[in-house]
């Protein structure tokens, strides 16, 4: 029979629990109460964890051909990262400020046979100077346009002769809507345009093909075996997505149409609404426009289509982060490997210093001590070669902008804090193990570690 004197070891235990619990809880209580305590309790922690930093770089210092091994995956990983990333910025900013400058609020017209049965069914597709004409009347968001025919042309200019020379007809209206402007001699005019003037404007990159200078200018070359006169030298443009825009012949879309007669009832054309917001707008006025000339009925497909710049732009843009995403997830991935190689030399590490640890123990140190300061040796380790990688990063795009042909680089700001919050989130991730195996070894053992 038991004694009913004696208290059960269990009921002592919760006893000594719940007492323990209100003494943390008055503590902390007492704590939050005191700004003053608060203050000290908060620069005891900042000089205990600046203290593990300093013996985190102490064990690098000593350590620094194991170090520098041990880093060397991150560092690659951090490099490649930020090299990535900065050439897919910057090659995707000089494409979208080249079609910024050509301008958001262009639009191509063409015509075109819609896809399946119903297109089948409208017949032959017509669109004429009568539908360019109807779209400059009728629509006020429209504020210029210009027919513009696509053609090559053989260019002969004394001896010298160039095949397959993109040749477009416009009017005047087309150096402004597309910013080719003329430097040399002049544009075109209406007057040209009205009576299909055999007239012409060259690119730099024909004047060059064709071994002439600038005083070509009134003097007469032959397109397609027909001479006309030379008005201007446009401005150099330079390649656009391996297009070489110098490559270029403009003439009046009248001469165009003369010299292709299919070009009367085929005929594209370009226009500029009045501002970017106007786009949208001036698209359906358009849409309006063009399907009531052609007759089409409510559910019929269109038989022209529009081609719009700011769409172009937006789907580019949708691509460059989809680019830059995905790329800097496949070179992230080297940021595994050198965490595993900073888990890998930690946990030697723990072995390694094993008598210490016992050592810290015996005279007092916690658990969550020991636990601290590996774990920090370990984020310590993946900041400095995340640090080191950062640098080689920007040494490499700089280097890289100082190409003559090369586009300008620049490291986006978002690029380095990513780089830094990997490499601390690798330290912390893999620095857990060897930190928790040497927070829960036994003194006793330890000590007697040889």
């Amino acid at each position: 029979m038991s004694d009913p004197h004696m208290t059960p070891l269990n009921s002592t235990s919760q006893d000594d629990s719940q007492r323990r619990t209100k003494a943390r809880r008055s503590l902390l209580v007492r704590v939050l109460l005191s700004p003053s305590r608060v203050g000290e309790w908060i620069a005891g922690a900042a000089e205990r964890q600046w203290q593990n930093v300093l013996t985190a770089l102490v064990q690098i210092w000593a350590n620094k051909a194991r170090s520098i091994l041990t880093t060397l995956g991150i560092i690659i990983a951090v490099t490649s990262t930020i090299t990535v990333v900065s050439f897919v910025q910057g090659f995707g900013n000089y494409v979208t400020d080249m079609l910024r400058g050509f301008g958001t609020n262009m639009v191509f017209v063409i015509p075109e046979f819609p896809s399946g049965m119903r297109g089948r069914m409208l017949g032959r597709v017509v669109m004429d100077i009568e539908d360019v004409l109807a779209v400059r009347r009728q629509c006020d968001k429209v504020r210029r346009i210009t027919p513009l025919t696509f053609s090559n042309a053989t260019v002969e200019y004394g001896r010298e002769k160039v095949e397959d020379v993109q040749m477009r007809g416009a009017t005047e209206q087309f150096q402004t809507i597309r910013s080719f402007f003329v430097d040399k001699g002049r544009f075109f005019g209406p007057i040209d345009v009205d009576q299909a003037n055999n007239v012409c404007v060259l690119g730099r990159g024909v004047l060059k093909s064709l071994e002439a200078d600038e005083g070509i200018i009134g003097n007469y070359v032959f397109l397609n075996q027909e001479r006309y006169m030379v008005l201007g030298l446009l401005e150099e443009k330079g390649n656009m997505m391996g297009e070489r825009q110098d490559d270029l012949v403009l003439i009046p879309f009248t001469t165009a149409i003369k010299m292709v007669p299919f070009f009367r009832k085929f005929l594209p054309f370009v226009f500029e609404a009045t501002s970017e917001e106007d786009v949208e707008e001036a698209s359906l006025q358009i849409t309006r426009v063009l399907r009531d000339r052609h007759g089409l009925q409510p559910g019929e497909p269109n038989d022209f289509r529009l081609l719009r710049q700011d769409e172009f732009l937006r789907d580019f843009e949708r691509v460059k982060m989809v680019a830059t995403t995905v790329l800097s997830g496949i070179v992230g991935i080297s940021l595994i490997v050198g965490g595993i190689g900073i888990m890998n030399i930690m946990l030697v590490s723990v072995t390694e210093r094993t008598r210490e640890i016992g050592l810290r123990k015996a005279v007092g140190g916690r658990r969550r001590d020991i636990m601290a300061q590996f774990l920090t040796e370990a984020v310590t380790l993946a900041m400095v070669g995340g640090g080191v990688g950062i640098v080689f990063g920007l040494a490499i795009c700089n280097a890289a902008s100082l190409y003559p042909d090369m586009v300008q680089i620049t490291v986006p700001i978002w690029v380095i804090s990513m780089a830094i919050g990997f490499s601390a989130t690798v330290g912390v991730v893999f620095g857990l193990i060897p930190a928790f195996k040497a927070a829960i070894i036994h003194p006793i053992d330890a000590l007697r570690h040889e």
